[in-house]
């Protein structure tokens, strides 16, 4: 199973993917949402973890953008 997560935060996007790898699953990353909408919409994800406030396009305009041509299913962060 891959899971992107879209997270601005390091410590947040390390202790995720540590933590969903342990468990088994395929963990890409993004660090801002251009490179992580790019990421959504040309990869293969079986979920997407996406933090609402992101550097260069926010969580809210990457789920209005991709959802009419990806609908994996989408949790949304935020501080």
């Amino acid at each position: 199973m891959r899971i992107l997560v879209i997270e601005d935060e390091t410590k947040t996007v390390n202790f995720l993917k540590q933590g969903l790898t342990e468990q088994g699953y395929s963990v890409d990353t993004a660090t801002n949402g251009i490179e992580g909408m790019h990421l959504a919409t040309d990869g293969d994800y079986d979920a997407i973890i996406l933090d609402i406030m992101l550097p260069g396009l926010d969580g809210i305009s990457i789920l209005k953008s991709i959802r009419p041509t990806v609908d994996t299913p989408v949790l949304l962060l935020t501080a």
